[in-house]
């Protein structure tokens, strides 16, 4: 079970000393698990505790909270990715003015030093950290020197001959490209949450829906798409989700809705994970539910058309 820290100032974590590797971890593709493959093979080695520092909310998100980037992993599926991957502690660190303002040598004196007892800390390629990013790799590696840890560098993950990085990937992924994402990450893009309660409209239309909350974090895609549906029963079960405001109903906030076929049963509470397969068109606004109805019917069969052909990989019906 990992252990879940926020705060850079507190009482000791890792006496005995850890293996540090430090990231944004948006995504966790097939970068991140690089880096964090490194890092565990040392911390295994050395029999020490594994940590993986990253922020909540991100860096780009606090600076730019008008419009926030879009976000490939909520903060819960975050610790649970990084979690299943062999991290022992995992720092989700809240960024707020006081971190934005902390010198690189103060976060490395106080965290890495202090709390984590690190011998060894991992960085991906272009790392910079504290304030006004001032702090690079040479830095850090010249505190190490100093204060007793190594710091070790991985090269840039490529696939295909393209860096695979986060920048990338939310560009495949607002472009509809779920193939060239799941190559980036290793596995299908999805969206993990709890099932909470909707206004029920889909459900008197035909077309009950399990409803997610994106917690307030802007979404790295948008649209309707065939999906297999995780975590309601032995096998996953295949839908068609909508993932955006629902203009149609005047909606605000974005919301992932997923239509589960030949399904009955309450989900509300549930953790669900729900699996993105294809992309079938772009959210639209349309001219009353009559004309709305229709297009989700439309929907409906394409999905099941599309996971009819995808189901013999995975051995479930669609």
């Amino acid at each position: 079970m990992s252990q879940l820290f926020r705060d850079v100032q507190g009482k000791a974590l890792c006496p005995q000393g850890s293996v540090v590797c430090i990231g944004a971890f948006d995504g966790l593709h097939r970068g991140h698990q690089a880096l964090i493959g490194h890092a565990r093979a040392r911390a295994r080695e050395l029999g020490v505790a594994l940590v993986a520092l990253s922020f909540e909310p991100l860096p780009r998100e606090f600076f730019a909270a008008d419009v926030p980037p879009p976000r490939l992993l909520l903060p819960r599926a975050k610790f649970e990715g990084l979690r299943d991957l062999g991290v022992d502690v995992v720092g989700l660190l809240r960024f707020d003015r006081k971190l934005s303002s902390m010198s690189a040598a103060d976060f490395i004196a106080n965290l890495l030093v202090a709390r984590l007892s690190a011998r060894e800390v991992w960085v991906g390629p272009e790392f910079r950290f504290g304030k006004g990013r001032a702090g690079d790799f040479a830095l850090l590696q010249q505190a190490g020197a100093e204060q007793g840890f190594a710091a070790c560098e991985i090269a840039p993950v490529l696939f295909e001959d393209e860096r695979v990085s986060s920048s990338r990937l939310r560009l495949q992924l607002a472009a509809g490209d779920l193939k060239g994402a799941a190559k980036a990450l290793g596995h299908r893009y999805a969206i993990s949450g709890k099932v909470v309660r909707g206004k029920q409209l889909g459900r008197t239309l035909g077309y009950p829906t399990a409803n997610l909350r994106l917690a307030g974090k802007r979404p790295a895609l948008m649209g309707i798409y065939a999906v297999w549906v995780h975590g309601v029963g032995p096998q996953p079960i295949a839908g068609v989700a909508s993932l955006g405001t629902r203009p149609t109903v005047s909606g605000v906030e974005p919301l992932l809705e997923a239509h589960l076929f030949d399904f009955d049963g309450d989900l509300y509470g549930r953790r669900i994970r729900v699996e993105f397969v294809a992309k079938l068109r772009d959210e639209e606004k349309f001219d009353g539910l009559p004309a709305l109805v229709k297009q989700m019917d439309i929907d409906a069969a394409q999905a099941r058309h599309v996971l009819r052909h995808d189901h013999e990989e995975l051995g479930v019906s669609a």
